[in-house]
């Protein structure tokens, strides 16, 4: 996802115009129930419609066949309205992506709880530790952090993790691309902070795609740290000539079934690492629309084989 635009649809300031729907296309066609779990979909994949029309959005998913969903900010809605928009559309919330680079986690984890997450996890935490740019200026690029930036990253997430577990939640890592710079000893950045993290305080939530554009593989992951990975994001970028660790060097995104990862493989590795909740995710261009790339996506994790 794009990282300013996450930022801002984390405080409820952006709403972008909807191109209008289309049918959808539905992509190469999945098996039943991926995983065994219920469907789930990052809110941020209708990041454009959910403000128009949020009980409406939240509503169709439902129609479409989604059951869980994880946050990404709450719009112009308290946490109480939103978890009742939740409920009313019959949806759950296993997981929050939330800011945690924020000096007081006490009221984020409050929310965390309200919404009935039991993951509060980090969109991108190298990124939301930058220094906001000024109204209308570019943002600060970010350079690579190399192993120093990567073990300082790690110490941050355990002391969140220690925070999380008092607060009665899971922290969790969501990762990007850039969590893939090459360390000198041929190693990934992911590793320092897999490695540098308690087992019980911090758990992962893989990005397929993301992970699969930095040149690395979600099942060797699996096998390599048994037990701290949770979630997954199902996400497909167009065929990549090279893999990319900055976030400057964006791949398109696709939908589900037209990229180049091999879903299959990782569902089945996935099961056996005992992976709880996956959550589609789409990032631009989408092909018609953002709720015919949600219908594709649905089709994608929940059809018969």
């Amino acid at each position: 996802m794009k990282l300013h635009s996450r930022r801002e649809f984390l405080a409820g300031s952006r709403n972008v115009g909807l191109a209008a729907a289309a049918t959808a296309i539905l992509p190469r066609l999945a098996w039943s129930e991926a995983m065994g779990l219920p469907p789930g979909i990052q809110l941020y994949t209708v990041r454009e419609e959910l403000p128009k029309d949020t009980p409406g959005t939240l509503k169709k998913l439902y129609e479409i066949g989604f059951r869980e969903v994880e946050t990404a900010g709450f719009g112009k809605y308290t946490v109480k309205e939103f978890r009742q928009l939740l409920d009313d559309a019959g949806l759950k919330a296993p997981s929050a992506h939330l800011n945690l680079s924020v000096p007081e986690l006490g009221p984020v984890f409050e929310d965390a709880k309200i919404l009935g997450a039991h993951f509060a996890t980090s969109s991108s935490l190298a990124t939301s530790n930058l220094p906001r740019p000024a109204p209308g200026g570019p943002r600060p690029k970010m350079e690579p952090l190399g192993v120093d930036g990567f073990t300082k990253l790690a110490v941050q997430m355990n002391e969140i993790g220690k925070k999380a577990k008092a607060a009665g939640l899971q922290y969790a890592y969501h990762n990007h691309n850039y969590e893939f710079e090459k360390m000198p000893d041929g190693s990934y950045g992911y590793d320092i902070l897999v490695n540098h993290t308690d087992h019980e305080l911090v758990k992962f939530e893989i990005d397929c795609g993301w992970m699969c554009a930095g040149g690395a593989d979600p099942i060797a992951y699996f096998k390599k740290y048994p037990g701290r990975f949770k979630m997954i994001h199902v996400k497909e970028f167009e065929a990549l000539g090279h893999p990319t660790v900055s976030l400057s060097d964006r791949p398109k995104g696709s939908d589900l079934g037209q990229g180049f990862i091999d879903y299959k493989a990782i569902f089945v590795a996935g099961k056996k690492a005992g992976i709880q909740h996956a959550f589609s995710e789409q990032e631009d261009p989408f092909p018609v629309s953002q709720m015919a790339s949600a219908k594709a996506a649905y089709a994608f994790l929940h059809t018969s084989s």
